[in-house]
């Protein structure tokens, strides 16, 4: 602390304000510290800064990073030696036969299961925690140790800079396994998403010393697009559950994605190789998932104006010559005061595509925004726009019923233009979405075809 206020007094002698009042909030955070220390509370002492002149911040740093090394070994040596019991309890004794080559990969201990371990409630009880509160730690602490390996593997990469990133989010996850320790509701829809999900990982590896066929370098291709799908398909399911507070689900799909990004590698390495593809089949599989928009606030609602299909022109305008735009008008705060926008105009068709997204300002529990959702809806209104002089002619109207957003977080409708009461033979696709139903989820149940990749064998 006295060397930070030494610090603060030099940078305001020198009249650099921005960095003395940088050293004078780290001197306040070890006042905090020693006060704390005093009254007999803990102290995270890897949380206070570090001087940049003092050798113990690179020295502690590597330590860090060492602890991070052990882990990562330790946890790929009970994974092997758990691999190898599982083998010898389950497959025979047989005839000593050549054995080819396997192609090496590298373990992952993430997405690998253990031994059977206690149950979580013999765990919790243990520990004097409910079988929620340890379902918590286990989650945050595996995460943790994602950031620690994810540090150590951009420390091998000297990226330094990164490294220290990472390991910065691994301490954050510290006061959050503390407070599930001691009985509190950890919100992790607030916890960061595991590191790695960059694009980069699935750049396929090429040489040009590799001779592949045409057919199967197009099933590499194929292959690698439904791997890399999947894997965001994943992705997004564990984020949304993520999202709703649900562990189990979020560490269910976690494991999904990386079972498909351990496949990629496998493939990027069979094909630098050029190895016939490997052999895969497809799996039918059923999830049950809860859609959500988490990009979304609870105070927006998102309209997309997608497009018009067989628009009627207005008297004295060819069809080809329709110039049309959509306005819409949505009754909230008031009728008094609607929000009201419009798309663009698209020229010289009756068939325009719009796909334009926009936002409206709402308050989900506010009485008159359920009652508007349940009786008035969105109303439409599809125009030709004028030219020099000449006002803008109408089209037709539209209706959007709204009671859907009840229950579910999307309402998808071809709405039929109307001129007065009379069908015009047009339509208008729209989209409106909230971040979830006012009432409940939006429970869905999805059937996929996934594939899935057979271990290979290779010669080396």
């Amino acid at each position: 602390m006295a060397k930070y206020q030494e610090a603060c007094a030099q940078a305001k002698a020198a009249g650099d304000d921005r960095k003395a009042r940088m050293h004078e909030r780290i001197a306040k955070q070890y006042q905090s510290a020693i006060r704390a220390h005093k009254a007999g509370r803990p102290v995270h002492y890897e949380e206070l800064p570090v001087p940049p002149a003092d050798p113990g911040a690179e020295q502690g740093f590597a330590a860090v990073l060492d602890a991070a090394t052990k882990l990562v070994s330790d946890e790929a040596q009970e994974a092997e030696e758990g691999e190898e019991e599982e083998a010898k309890e389950t497959k025979p004794p047989a005839a000593q036969t050549p054995k080819k080559p396997m192609l090496a990969v590298p373990p992952t201990v993430q997405g690998r299961q253990k031994s059977p371990s206690p149950s979580l409630e013999r765990l919790a009880q243990k520990e004097g925690l409910s079988p929620t509160a340890q379902q918590q730690v286990d989650f945050l602490e595996g995460r943790k140790k994602q950031y620690m390996k994810a540090a150590l593997l951009a420390k091998q990469k000297n990226d330094m800079e990164q490294a220290k990133v990472f390991l910065r989010a691994a301490k954050g996850f510290e006061p959050m396994i503390e407070a599930a320790k001691s009985g509190k509701a950890v919100d992790i829809s607030k916890v960061p998403s595991p590191p790695g999900d960059e694009d980069e990982d699935f750049i396929m590896v090429h040489h040009s010393d590799v001779q592949l066929s045409e057919k199967a370098e197009e099933v590499y291709a194929q292959l690698a697009k439904l791997l890399k799908e999947q894997y965001e398909k994943s992705m997004m399911y564990s984020k949304q559950f993520t999202h709703l507070g649900n562990i189990t689900e979020t560490t269910k799909f976690e494991k999904m994605a990386e079972r498909c990004k351990k496949n990629l590698e496998i493939l990027k390495l069979s094909q630098a190789r050029g190895l016939d593809p490997p052999k895969h089949h497809f799996e039918e599989r059923t999830y049950k998932t809860v859609r959500i928009f988490p990009d979304l606030s609870s105070t927006e609602m998102v309209v997309v104006i997608v497009k018009g299909m067989n628009l009627p022109a207005p008297h004295g305008i060819a069809t080809n010559d329709l110039d049309a735009y959509v306005k819409f008008e949505f009754p909230y705060p008031s009728t008094d005061q609607p929000q009201k926008l419009k798309t663009n105009v698209i020229k010289n068709t009756n068939c325009p595509e719009y796909n334009q997204s926009f936002t409206l300002n709402i308050n989900r529990n506010h009485r008159g925004f359920r009652r508007i959702v349940q009786s008035k809806g969105l109303k439409l209104e599809v125009l030709h726009k004028g030219g020099f002089l000449r006002s803008d002619k109408p089209v037709g109207t539209a209706h959007l019923k709204l009671e859907k957003l009840e229950t579910e977080s999307e309402v998808r409708e071809i709405v039929e233009v109307i001129d007065g009461r009379k069908p015009t033979g047009g339509r208008v696709e729209v989209r409106v979405r909230l971040r979830e139903p006012l009432s409940g989820q939006d429970l869905q149940t999805i059937c996929e075809r996934w594939v899935v990749l057979e271990q290979p064998q290779v010669v080396l």
